[in-house]
Order: structure tokens, then sequence, then C-alpha cells
């Protein structure tokens, strides 16, 4: 028996429609989640708060609940500071043992402490990526004394270390910092199974740091900026990591954490954060830091993070916005007359992974931090803020 083709088609409508009927209405938000990135900052702060001063077993029991809590959240990716300050929480044999896990610079770890975390996320399938802050040595008014073990030790005194405003900086400029970062990163990867290397904000230490080295450039090169010159340095810094990365494994990450106001990025931190969206091999993922809300009068949440996303042409990389949960419940005085909206409202940071999941670059998003999240004297606005999030998880 024939039947007309306009009642084939009408069978195939009606079989598609009960198909839609039986298949479950979220599955499109299965795939989303399995794809998405949720990452949580586990800072210096967290392991001096977690680890410092307990004894191996007690340790050991605080990277497990770390761990069960963000597994149980939903989440799958811990950015882990591994070197704050020029030091390490693993045992190195370029810097020493890190005041964050031990009482003094270079006193005995208690254990290898990243192996353990690395094993226990993976066992729990997290990602874990060590994240890094490649100039910072001290902040500003720690005046703790620097172990004879610190390569920071033996540049001091000379134009490879400075005293800035906001601390004691390696100087990016000098060749020696650049093979020293480098040669960290080496390390880790050949002895540790990450699964990325991150780099925060990174940002230029000051204007005076490195004015020596642009003078030396300038007698080369006199039509050269001062601009052009730092963009240059942190560049190749960017673009010899995320080659090193690669040559270990090519499905490791490489990824940075730029400020989230572009402008600031170019003329203050020497980031060249458009280059990076728009050309393959400097990184795999932009994590800008867009702590504002969407009522921020100078800097809107939706403004920023789909500014952010158009200049990012380059498809292999990925936008992974950073979220303030700092901010939970508290003013936001720089928000001008958004100052109350994170006092007022306890959804914000649900609606702004809801508003970037329609980005084409988007692949995630990232919490900073952790304590903030879990730590054990949540507010009432954070734990709304809280459990908003988690329905969309």
């Amino acid at each position: 028996m024939k039947y007309p083709s306009y009642k084939i088609l009408l069978y195939i409508l009606c079989a598609l429609f009960l198909i839609y009927l039986i298949i479950p209405k979220d599955e499109e938000e299965t795939l989303v989640e399995e794809s998405e990135k949720r990452a949580v900052f586990v800072s210096y702060i967290e392991l001096s708060k977690y680890v410092k001063g307990k004894e191996e077993a007690a340790i050991k029991n605080s990277i497990d609940d770390m761990l069960d809590n963000l597994k149980e959240f939903g989440f799958n990716m811990v950015l882990l500071q591994v070197r704050s300050f020029s030091d390490a929480i693993y045992p190195s044999s370029i810097f020493p043992s890190s005041k964050a896990v031990v009482e003094e610079e270079g006193d005995p770890l208690p254990f290898d402490l990243l192996d353990y975390f690395i094993t226990e996320a993976h066992d729990r399938d997290l990602e874990l990526h060590a994240w890094i802050n490649p100039y910072r040595i001290r902040n500003n008014g720690d005046d703790s004394p620097i172990d004879d073990t610190n390569p920071a030790f033996s540049f001091m005194g000379t134009n490879k270390v400075g005293e800035t405003e906001r601390g004691l900086y390696y100087n990016p400029a000098e060749e020696e910092v650049e093979e020293l970062i480098l040669k960290g990163i080496e390390e880790i990867l050949n002895n540790y199974e990450v699964d990325g290397i991150h780099f925060d904000d990174y940002f230029y230490p000051d204007d005076t740091i490195d004015q020596e080295n642009y003078e030396a450039e300038r007698r080369k090169n006199s039509e050269l900026t001062l601009q052009e010159y730092r963009l240059g340095i942190t560049t190749r810094l960017i673009q010899k990591t995320y080659r090193l990365v690669k040559k270990k494994g090519k499905d490791l990450l490489f990824g940075i954490s730029p400020e989230g106001n572009i402008d600031n990025n170019y003329n203050s931190n020497y980031i060249d954060t458009k280059l990076f969206g728009r050309e393959k091999g400097y990184v795999d993922y932009l994590m800008p830091q867009i702590y504002f809300g969407f009522l921020n009068e100078t800097r809107p949440f939706q403004k920023t993070v789909e500014e952010w996303n158009q200049f990012i042409t380059e498809e292999s990389v990925l936008l992974i916005p950073a979220l303030a949960f700092y901010k939970v419940g508290e003013i936001d005085n720089y928000a001008k007359s958004g100052a109350e909206e994170w006092i007022l409202y306890h959804d914000i940071i649900m609606r702004e992974v809801l508003a970037s999941r329609s980005l084409s670059q988007y692949a995630g998003f990232s919490i900073f931090r952790y304590d903030f999240l879990f730590g054990d004297t949540l507010s009432e606005a954070a734990f709304l803020e809280k459990e908003n999030l988690k329905k969309i998880l």
C-alpha cells in the first residue's frame, strides 16, 4: 500500500513529536553541564587556614573535606595556588616551602601536599590546575625574612628584584627572572599529573621596576614605547609557558585570569589579552575577573562579559568568567549607583552564569574563592546566594 508523500511527512513529524515528549526537558541543560568548567580558586589563604599547623592526618582530612564539598556542590575544577610568593607547597629544588603551609619559609613540608591534592581530586573526577603568581615575592607589609634557599635571596640588591608599592617583586624584564619562572613551571609539569597551569592577573609590579631595562632597549630602538616594551615582555612569557605546557601534553591547559577591565590590562597591567583571544599559541582559556554586578555603573557585568566574548575570535580559546562571590552581602563602593546590589539581591552569581552560557566562546565559570562559599561563618546573604547557584548546577 502506498501512502501520499504528505502523509509520510505527517507520520515523521508525529514520530519526532513523540520523541520530544519522551526526552526529558532538561536534556539541553544536561549537555551544558557535561562540558561546563565549574572552577573554584583555592588560595594560599585557605591553605593557611585548613593546612598550616596541623598533623598529617588532620591535613589530609581537611583536604578531603574541601574536595568533597566541591564535588558534592557540582564543581569539577580546582585552581590550587601552589606558588604564591616565590615559594612552593610541594617539594621543589627551586623554591622554598611556603609560609602558607609551614611556620617559616623553608621549613620541612609535612608531606607532598600537591601530590595528595591531585590524587584525591582525580579520585573525585575533579580537574586540578596549578595556580601560580609568577612575579610576587612578598606582599606590602610582610617583612618576614627571605630564606636563603629562595631564588629571590641571591637576587637581592640587583635589578632582578624591586621594592614596589605592592611589595617585593621580581623584575619581569630580566631574562634570568623569566628563566626562573619557566623552570618552576617545568618542574611542576615533570613531577605532577596536573591538568593545567594557571596564572592569575600577574600584573606588572610598578612603573619603575624595569626602568633601566627599558632605557637600554630605547638606546637600540628609540621608537619603542614603554607600553610596547612591557606588552612584549609579558607576551613572551605567556607564549613560552603555553609551549611548555603543550610540550608536556596536548590535552593540558594553560590559562590566565586577567583583570576584568580590559583597558587596565593594556595600560597598567601590560597584558595583551586581545592578542591572546584572536590568535592561537598563547592560552587555552581566558578567565577574566569580571567582579562586577549587573548594576555596576562603570562596568556592568552583562556589557563586560559580552565585550570579552566579542574579541575572542580564535575558536580554540575559551571564555571562563571568574565571578566575585566575595562581594556577596557587601557594599560595592566602586559600583557607584549600584553599590548596594550585592546586599539587595541574592541570585547575582546564578544570573551571571546563566547570562554567560549563551555566549559563543563560553566554556564555564569560576568562583573566587573557596572560603566565601564553604567557610564556617557564611552570612545569610552568602547562604542564599549559594543555594540559588546550586539550582543551576
